[in-house]
């Protein structure tokens, strides 16, 4: 069912003690100041960042503060904490409600928050604050996005051959080894397609016949661990992992050498995007790391994470769901002249709606940060709240995509929720993009820029996958990142 949004003001009195009506007018809700404590200095950070990865785990971790408090909106510290952040003190915004003042670049600053309460070493990037770091307020924010929105417009003709030539590698890759072993890994074939195909739309280049060779996925992985690694689990043994990852940031040295391989690929690679930059304005070196980091970190690291869980929560879903997709599927690309196109993909509804509850139920960047710019009053389902100038906000995404008084049967992965008018009323509160579904990328705002590509792709990966096969069975596991998939038998196009 449909939610209100949330209501967001300035502060211009006092508000103890006071109603204020919701946004229909129906009723009032209460002001409440913000539940929650920090702890005591070092220590409170700490017994907080020890129960997030080991003690509770992190929906755990959430789920008991909103008892503890009977509110999704508290005050808590976030990870990492000591040493590597100097403030860990936040307000989770915990609700579907409340999470969208995190979008509105008018109240709040975005700059240097990618990350959360933490920055990585610049080191890592070539020495420069990538455009994922900048508030839209920074003046080259708006050059550094439009010339990700030159990339995309540039490379459009070549995504869907790519897309099928690379991804076609993969399903064979996989069968073979079905054949040989009786079961088949999904993630070192996936990430070396998504790579390879990356290269190949965006920037005419296979990464394979270059210096590079098949060495990109690791380099990469490498490259982000050293960046993401204070909010990450590797299933260490707890106090050791917290002292090695969670204390002090990895030696940038380290990866030195890795990140240099990525980057003269990207400078060999990508002239005539590098060529656009300079004239807008922008030096060769500052755009090639910008390419790398929205190439590498971004899109690839989204495919990396996306596509294994497009793969868990349709095949837990079973073989009714795969004879659905596969039917439609077939029908509109056979009704098409055997083609496939954007408007085909949009004769898709069961497709379309299937992409978008993966992107709900299981957003692949579940954190998101901003701080207040001004004294705001926030409102959740239940109450409106004061937030102070200077505030960090944080919102869990997973929390606010399965709000139940917004989605029924939240919990549920239900592959229709997003068909027909009703269900397309929901998108509003799919966000996944730094942004609602329904609205789109601009040089003003902080929505992903590359938003309509990750959503066509992940279409893509769906429609190659039901083209070519009626059925298929998984086994699922856990990894860093997010699922580990093995893929335990296919079953090819019969119809």
């Amino acid at each position: 069912m449909a939610s209100r949004g949330a209501i967001v003001e300035p502060i211009t009195s006092s508000i103890s003690d006071t109603t204020l009506p919701s946004e229909t007018g129906e009723t009032k809700l209460p002001v409440k100041k913000i539940p929650g404590d920090y702890g005591l200095p070092f220590i409170g950070p700490i017994k907080d960042r020890l129960d997030y990865f080991y003690n509770q785990g992190r929906d755990k971790f959430f789920k008991s503060k909103i008892q503890k408090y009977q509110s999704t909106v508290l005050r808590t510290n976030m990870p990492p904490g000591p040493f590597i952040a100097s403030n860990p003190k936040v307000i989770a915004l915990l609700d579907g409600k409340s999470f969208p003042i995190l979008f509105d670049v008018s109240k709040v600053e975005k700059k240097n928050l990618f990350t959360g309460t933490y920055m990585p070493s610049t080191n890592l990037t070539g020495g420069y604050r990538i455009l994922s770091y900048l508030d839209p307020s920074e003046p080259k924010h708006t050059k550094l996005k439009q010339q990700l929105f030159f990339l995309l417009k540039s490379s459009s003709n070549r995504v869907f051959p790519e897309f099928e030539a690379c991804y076609t590698e993969l399903f064979k890759t996989v069968e073979n080894e079905l054949y040989e072993k009786g079961q088949s890994s999904f993630e070192k074939p996936n990430e070396q397609a998504a790579f390879n195909f990356l290269g190949r739309a965006y920037f005419g280049s296979n990464p394979v016949d270059t210096k590079l060779g098949t060495d990109g996925p690791s380099l990469i992985a490498k490259w982000v661990l050293f960046q993401l690694a204070p909010v990450l689990s590797l299933g260490l043994p707890k106090y050791i992992e917290d002292l090695l990852i969670h204390t002090f940031p990895l030696p940038s040295f380290l990866v030195k050498k890795d990140y240099k391989r990525l980057y003269d690929f990207f400078y060999e690679s990508a002239g005539s995007v590098l060529d656009e930059a300079e004239k807008m304005g922008i030096s060769r070196e500052e755009a090639c790391h910008n390419l790398l980091f929205a190439t590498c970190f971004n899109t690839f690291g989204g495919m990396k994470i996306f596509f294994p869980n497009i793969l868990k929560w349709i095949g837990n879903a079973g073989p009714d769901l795969h004879r659905s997709l596969a039917k439609e599927i077939r029908s509109v690309i056979k009704s098409n002249g055997g083609e496939l196109s954007l408007g085909a993909m949009e004769q898709m509804p069961l497709m379309k709606s299937v992409v978008y509850e993966a992107f709900r139920i299981e957003p692949p960047v579940p954190a998101q940060y901003a701080k207040a710019k001004v004294d705001l009053l926030i409102e959740s389902h239940d109450a409106v709240f004061e937030v102070k100038k200077g505030e960090m906000l944080f919102g869990y995404q997973p929390f606010a995509t399965k709000d139940p008084i917004i989605f029924e049967r939240a919990e549920e992965f239900v592959p229709e929720r997003f068909m027909g008018v009703e269900g397309e009323k929901l998108l509003k509160h799919v966000f996944w993009s730094n942004g609602p579904e329904t609205e789109h990328p601009t040089v003003e705002n902080k929505q992903c820029a590359g938003k309509e590509f990750v959503v066509l792709i992940s279409r893509l990966f769906v429609v190659e996958l039901f083209r070519r096969y009626d059925t298929f069975e998984i086994e699922v596991g856990t990894s860093t990142f997010g699922a580990a998939i093995t893929i335990k038998s296919l079953n090819k196009a019969s119809f």
